[in-house]
Protein backbone atom coordinates (compact mmCIF):
# COMPACT_ATOMS: atom_id res chain seq x y z
CA UNK A 1 0.00 0.00 0.00
CA UNK A 2 1.40 3.24 -1.07
CA UNK A 3 -0.67 5.56 1.54
CA UNK A 4 -3.18 4.35 4.28
CA UNK A 5 -6.39 2.46 3.12
CA UNK A 6 -10.15 1.96 5.21
CA UNK A 7 -10.73 -2.08 5.82
CA UNK A 8 -13.74 -2.65 6.99
CA UNK A 9 -15.54 -5.64 8.70
CA UNK A 10 -19.54 -5.98 8.15
CA UNK A 11 -21.43 -7.39 10.72
CA UNK A 12 -24.84 -8.57 8.94
CA UNK A 13 -26.80 -9.24 12.40
CA UNK A 14 -26.69 -5.92 13.16
CA UNK A 15 -26.49 -4.01 9.74
CA UNK A 16 -23.52 -2.68 11.14
CA UNK A 17 -19.59 -2.00 9.86
CA UNK A 18 -16.28 -1.56 12.26
CA UNK A 19 -13.66 0.17 9.85
CA UNK A 20 -9.51 0.74 10.70
CA UNK A 21 -7.37 2.72 9.10
CA UNK A 22 -4.43 0.50 7.32
CA UNK A 23 -1.30 1.03 6.06
CA UNK A 24 -0.51 -2.33 5.13
CA UNK A 25 -0.20 -5.68 5.94
CA UNK A 26 2.00 -7.53 7.85
CA UNK A 27 1.26 -11.51 7.94
CA UNK A 28 -0.90 -13.86 6.53
CA UNK A 29 -0.83 -18.02 7.25
CA UNK A 30 -3.84 -20.28 5.83
CA UNK A 31 -3.66 -23.07 8.75
CA UNK A 32 -5.50 -26.37 8.53
CA UNK A 33 -8.31 -24.58 10.50
CA UNK A 34 -8.72 -21.15 9.21
CA UNK A 35 -7.12 -18.32 7.49
CA UNK A 36 -5.25 -15.57 9.90
CA UNK A 37 -4.15 -12.08 8.82
CA UNK A 38 -2.12 -9.56 10.32
CA UNK A 39 -2.59 -5.82 9.41
CA UNK A 40 -0.70 -2.75 10.52
CA UNK A 41 -3.01 0.73 11.31
CA UNK A 42 -2.68 4.10 11.74
CA UNK A 43 -3.99 4.32 15.58
CA UNK A 44 -4.84 0.86 16.65
CA UNK A 45 -1.29 -0.82 16.09
CA UNK A 46 -1.50 -4.22 14.62
CA UNK A 47 -4.92 -6.12 14.15
CA UNK A 48 -6.07 -9.47 13.79
CA UNK A 49 -8.22 -11.11 11.50
CA UNK A 50 -9.44 -14.63 11.25
CA UNK A 51 -11.32 -15.59 8.37
CA UNK A 52 -12.02 -12.22 8.01
CA UNK A 53 -13.66 -11.24 11.60
CA UNK A 54 -11.38 -8.81 13.49
CA UNK A 55 -9.94 -10.86 16.48
CA UNK A 56 -7.89 -7.97 18.35
CA UNK A 57 -5.92 -5.16 18.23
CA UNK A 58 -2.58 -3.98 20.10
CA UNK A 59 -4.68 -0.69 21.27
CA UNK A 60 -8.03 -2.34 23.18
CA UNK A 61 -7.23 -6.22 23.75
CA UNK A 62 -7.22 -5.59 27.60
CA UNK A 63 -10.62 -4.50 27.98
CA UNK A 64 -11.73 -8.27 26.77
CA UNK A 65 -8.72 -10.22 28.36
CA UNK A 66 -8.86 -8.46 32.03
CA UNK A 67 -12.41 -8.84 31.85
CA UNK A 68 -12.84 -12.25 30.83
CA UNK A 69 -10.20 -13.70 33.59
CA UNK A 70 -10.04 -11.28 36.81
CA UNK A 71 -13.81 -11.00 37.65
CA UNK A 72 -13.66 -14.80 37.76
CA UNK A 73 -10.60 -15.17 39.57
CA UNK A 74 -11.82 -12.37 42.60
CA UNK A 75 -14.81 -14.17 42.57
CA UNK A 76 -13.39 -17.91 42.77
CA UNK A 77 -12.70 -18.70 47.08
CA UNK A 78 -9.06 -19.45 46.04
CA UNK A 79 -8.52 -20.61 42.16
CA UNK A 80 -5.31 -22.77 41.77
CA UNK A 81 -5.70 -24.87 38.43
CA UNK A 82 -7.15 -22.69 35.84
CA UNK A 83 -7.72 -24.10 32.13
CA UNK A 84 -8.03 -21.70 29.21
CA UNK A 85 -9.91 -23.45 26.10
CA UNK A 86 -9.08 -21.03 23.22
CA UNK A 87 -7.22 -18.10 23.69
CA UNK A 88 -4.09 -18.78 21.12
CA UNK A 89 -3.14 -15.26 21.35
CA UNK A 90 -2.36 -16.00 24.77
CA UNK A 91 -3.56 -12.15 26.67
CA UNK A 92 -6.15 -14.22 28.49
CA UNK A 93 -3.20 -16.91 30.11
CA UNK A 94 -0.64 -13.63 30.89
CA UNK A 95 -3.82 -12.14 33.19
CA UNK A 96 -4.34 -15.30 34.37
CA UNK A 97 -1.10 -15.25 35.81
CA UNK A 98 -0.83 -12.38 37.23
CA UNK A 99 -2.71 -13.85 40.05
CA UNK A 100 0.42 -15.39 42.42
CA UNK A 101 -2.19 -17.94 43.77
CA UNK A 102 -2.47 -20.04 40.45
CA UNK A 103 -0.92 -22.87 40.88
CA UNK A 104 -1.57 -24.03 36.98
CA UNK A 105 -2.99 -23.02 33.82
CA UNK A 106 -3.71 -25.08 30.69
CA UNK A 107 -4.36 -23.10 27.61
CA UNK A 108 -5.86 -25.64 25.07
CA UNK A 109 -6.15 -23.85 21.71
CA UNK A 110 -6.81 -26.03 18.27
CA UNK A 111 -4.74 -23.79 16.17
CA UNK A 112 -1.05 -23.09 16.73
CA UNK A 113 -0.49 -20.62 14.10
CA UNK A 114 -2.74 -18.37 16.18
CA UNK A 115 -0.36 -18.64 19.00
CA UNK A 116 2.41 -18.18 16.60
CA UNK A 117 1.21 -15.34 14.90
CA UNK A 118 0.86 -13.44 18.34
CA UNK A 119 4.23 -14.16 19.47
CA UNK A 120 5.58 -12.67 16.48
CA UNK A 121 2.87 -9.20 16.02
CA UNK A 122 2.12 -9.27 19.69
CA UNK A 123 4.74 -10.15 21.81
CA UNK A 124 3.16 -8.43 24.99
CA UNK A 125 0.42 -10.78 25.44
CA UNK A 126 3.03 -13.74 25.34
CA UNK A 127 5.32 -12.67 28.12
CA UNK A 128 3.93 -15.30 30.55
CA UNK A 129 4.02 -18.25 27.96
CA UNK A 130 7.48 -19.41 29.49
CA UNK A 131 6.29 -19.14 32.89
CA UNK A 132 6.32 -22.37 34.81
CA UNK A 133 3.17 -22.56 35.76
CA UNK A 134 1.87 -22.42 32.34
CA UNK A 135 1.18 -25.27 29.75
CA UNK A 136 0.48 -24.46 25.91
CA UNK A 137 -1.29 -27.48 24.48
CA UNK A 138 -2.54 -27.14 20.64
CA UNK A 139 -5.18 -29.67 20.31
CA UNK A 140 -9.18 -29.65 20.58
CA UNK A 141 -10.48 -28.03 23.39
CA UNK A 142 -13.49 -30.45 23.07
CA UNK A 143 -11.87 -33.53 23.41
CA UNK A 144 -9.74 -32.22 26.05
CA UNK A 145 -12.13 -31.05 28.56
CA UNK A 146 -14.35 -34.61 27.92
CA UNK A 147 -11.19 -36.44 29.63
CA UNK A 148 -10.06 -33.96 31.70
CA UNK A 149 -10.69 -35.84 35.37
CA UNK A 150 -13.55 -34.99 37.66
CA UNK A 151 -13.47 -32.42 39.97
CA UNK A 152 -9.72 -31.89 38.94
CA UNK A 153 -10.24 -27.78 37.82
CA UNK A 154 -11.47 -24.71 39.98
CA UNK A 155 -12.04 -22.40 36.61
CA UNK A 156 -12.69 -23.16 32.89
CA UNK A 157 -12.41 -19.66 30.98
CA UNK A 158 -13.73 -20.55 27.32
CA UNK A 159 -12.27 -17.71 25.04
CA UNK A 160 -13.21 -18.87 22.02
CA UNK A 161 -14.33 -16.99 18.43
CA UNK A 162 -18.31 -16.50 17.48
CA UNK A 163 -19.80 -19.48 17.24
CA UNK A 164 -18.93 -20.96 14.19
CA UNK A 165 -16.36 -23.21 12.61
CA UNK A 166 -13.46 -24.41 14.94
CA UNK A 167 -15.79 -22.62 17.81
CA UNK A 168 -19.10 -24.21 16.84
CA UNK A 169 -18.65 -26.97 19.53
CA UNK A 170 -17.93 -24.66 22.31
CA UNK A 171 -21.38 -23.50 23.06
CA UNK A 172 -23.93 -26.91 23.11
CA UNK A 173 -24.92 -28.61 26.25
CA UNK A 174 -21.91 -31.27 25.56
CA UNK A 175 -19.24 -29.14 26.23
CA UNK A 176 -20.64 -27.42 29.31
CA UNK A 177 -21.16 -31.22 30.59
CA UNK A 178 -18.18 -32.17 30.42
CA UNK A 179 -16.97 -28.74 32.11
CA UNK A 180 -19.33 -29.46 34.68
CA UNK A 181 -17.81 -32.95 35.25
CA UNK A 182 -14.10 -31.36 34.92
CA UNK A 183 -14.85 -28.07 37.91
CA UNK A 184 -14.70 -29.55 41.20
CA UNK A 185 -17.84 -28.24 43.42
CA UNK A 186 -17.10 -24.95 43.91
CA UNK A 187 -15.75 -23.94 40.11
CA UNK A 188 -16.44 -21.36 37.77
CA UNK A 189 -17.09 -21.47 33.84
CA UNK A 190 -16.68 -18.42 31.90
CA UNK A 191 -17.47 -18.23 28.29
CA UNK A 192 -17.03 -14.99 26.08
CA UNK A 193 -20.69 -14.13 25.35
CA UNK A 194 -20.82 -11.81 22.40
CA UNK A 195 -22.59 -8.53 22.26
CA UNK A 196 -25.35 -8.07 24.78
CA UNK A 197 -26.91 -5.47 22.61
CA UNK A 198 -27.33 -7.33 19.67
CA UNK A 199 -26.93 -10.80 20.41
CA UNK A 200 -29.07 -11.44 23.67
CA UNK A 201 -30.99 -14.21 22.35
CA UNK A 202 -27.39 -16.43 21.98
CA UNK A 203 -27.07 -15.43 25.62
CA UNK A 204 -30.18 -16.87 26.30
CA UNK A 205 -29.20 -19.82 24.72
CA UNK A 206 -25.51 -20.16 26.22
CA UNK A 207 -27.07 -19.81 29.33
CA UNK A 208 -30.24 -22.40 28.63
CA UNK A 209 -27.34 -25.00 27.47
CA UNK A 210 -25.18 -24.41 30.67
CA UNK A 211 -28.75 -24.91 32.79
CA UNK A 212 -29.14 -28.16 30.62
CA UNK A 213 -25.91 -29.43 31.73
CA UNK A 214 -26.40 -28.54 35.45
CA UNK A 215 -25.27 -24.79 36.04
CA UNK A 216 -27.63 -23.30 38.41
CA UNK A 217 -26.01 -19.76 38.87
CA UNK A 218 -25.01 -17.34 36.11
CA UNK A 219 -23.61 -14.06 36.23
CA UNK A 220 -23.26 -12.06 32.67
CA UNK A 221 -21.12 -8.85 32.81
CA UNK A 222 -20.90 -6.35 30.06
CA UNK A 223 -17.87 -4.61 29.47
CA UNK A 224 -16.43 -2.36 25.82
CA UNK A 225 -14.38 -3.49 23.59
CA UNK A 226 -14.59 -1.50 20.43
CA UNK A 227 -13.39 -4.13 17.66
CA UNK A 228 -15.91 -6.29 18.04
CA UNK A 229 -19.34 -5.55 16.87
CA UNK A 230 -21.21 -2.83 18.21
CA UNK A 231 -18.18 -2.07 20.33
CA UNK A 232 -20.13 -3.85 23.58
CA UNK A 233 -19.36 -7.03 25.27
CA UNK A 234 -19.47 -9.43 27.69
CA UNK A 235 -18.66 -12.75 29.63
CA UNK A 236 -21.18 -15.53 31.17
CA UNK A 237 -19.98 -16.79 34.59
CA UNK A 238 -21.56 -19.87 35.67
CA UNK A 239 -21.87 -22.17 38.78
CA UNK A 240 -22.90 -25.54 39.66
CA UNK A 241 -24.64 -24.13 42.74
CA UNK A 242 -24.57 -21.64 45.32
CA UNK A 243 -24.38 -17.69 45.34
CA UNK A 244 -21.19 -15.75 43.68
CA UNK A 245 -18.92 -14.30 46.63
CA UNK A 246 -16.79 -11.52 45.08
CA UNK A 247 -13.89 -11.28 46.71
CA UNK A 248 -14.28 -7.20 46.55
CA UNK A 249 -10.94 -6.51 49.74
CA UNK A 250 -8.96 -8.60 47.90
CA UNK A 251 -9.45 -7.44 44.31
CA UNK A 252 -9.30 -3.78 45.50
CA UNK A 253 -5.76 -4.78 47.04
CA UNK A 254 -4.57 -6.63 44.18
CA UNK A 255 -0.66 -6.18 43.63
CA UNK A 256 -0.83 -6.15 39.68
CA UNK A 257 -1.66 -3.48 37.58
CA UNK A 258 -4.64 -3.83 35.11
CA UNK A 259 -5.64 -0.71 32.56
CA UNK A 260 -9.20 -1.28 32.54
CA UNK A 261 -10.23 -3.71 35.45
CA UNK A 262 -10.50 -3.00 38.96
CA UNK A 263 -12.83 -3.43 42.19
CA UNK A 264 -15.33 -1.20 41.31
CA UNK A 265 -15.24 -1.60 37.67
CA UNK A 266 -16.65 -5.36 38.27
CA UNK A 267 -18.77 -4.27 40.67
CA UNK A 268 -20.38 -1.62 38.05
CA UNK A 269 -20.48 -4.92 35.28
CA UNK A 270 -22.74 -6.52 38.05
CA UNK A 271 -25.42 -3.78 38.63
CA UNK A 272 -28.70 -4.55 36.44
CA UNK A 273 -29.26 -3.55 32.90
CA UNK A 274 -33.22 -3.19 32.70
CA UNK A 275 -33.30 -4.99 29.48
CA UNK A 276 -30.33 -7.55 29.71
CA UNK A 277 -32.02 -8.62 33.06
CA UNK A 278 -35.56 -8.78 31.75
CA UNK A 279 -34.24 -10.83 29.28
CA UNK A 280 -31.78 -13.31 31.44
CA UNK A 281 -33.51 -12.80 34.58
CA UNK A 282 -30.60 -14.13 36.80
Amino acid sequence: MTEPTWMYENFEPAGSAIGYRITRKLDEVQSPFQKIEIYESTDWGNLMLIDGAMMLTTRDNFLYHEMMSHPALFTHASPKRVVIIGGGDCGTLREVLKHPGVESCTQCDIDEQVTRMAEKWFPELCDKNNDPRAELLFDDGIAYMANCPAGSVDIVIVDSTDPVGPAEGLFNKAFYESCFRALKDDGILVQQSESPLVLLSLIQEMRGEMRKAGFTTFQTLPFPQPCYPTGWWSCTMARKSGDFEYRVVDSRGKAFETKYYTADIHQGALAPIPFVSAALGK
